[in-house]
């Protein structure tokens, strides 16, 4: 795994306004959880999408991720919104990619090792939380 430099930012203000469906998504789908920046690119997590799960942070419909890389933490579950698609060439997942990467890259430079913004953690209940939702 690579090493991740921390950088301590705002809450980003694009994910937590993203409006997106539970249905946007499909079990057997390949997504990621966008978590920063290196080289001037987005990265993060990649998971695949299970079944859908109520994600109780939001209290709002979610769905269990597998990380094909397995550990303690082998399922999780996310909201809609958390999530972006790898697997198809989505419009949706790419404005908000865009606009993530426009916000993010000139924040944290271009630096060749990668920067984990922390806007995440995962509570007890393995459910993954963004910072601006973890008081709801």
């Amino acid at each position: 795994m690579t090493e991740t430099r921390p950088v301590y930012l705002p809450p980003d203000p694009i994910t937590p306004e993203r409006e997106i469906t539970h249905a946007h998504f499909r079990p057997g789908e390949h997504v990621v959880i966008l978590k920063g920046a290196a080289e001037g690119q987005l990265w993060g997590d990649a998971m695949k999408v299970v079944t859908p799960s109520w994600h109780t942070p939001t209290d709002e419909d979610g769905w269990r991720l597998l990380d094909p890389d397995g550990g303690d933490r082998s399922y999780i579950t996310a909201h809609p919104r958390y999530m972006v698609h790898l697997s198809t060439r989505c419009p949706e997942c790419l404005v908000h990619q865009q606009a993530l990467r426009e916000y993010l890259v000139p924040r944290v430079g271009t630096a060749e090792e990668p920067v984990d913004c922390r806007w995440y953690s995962l509570t007890a209940l393995n459910q993954l939380v963004h910072v601006a939702d973890s008081g709801r």
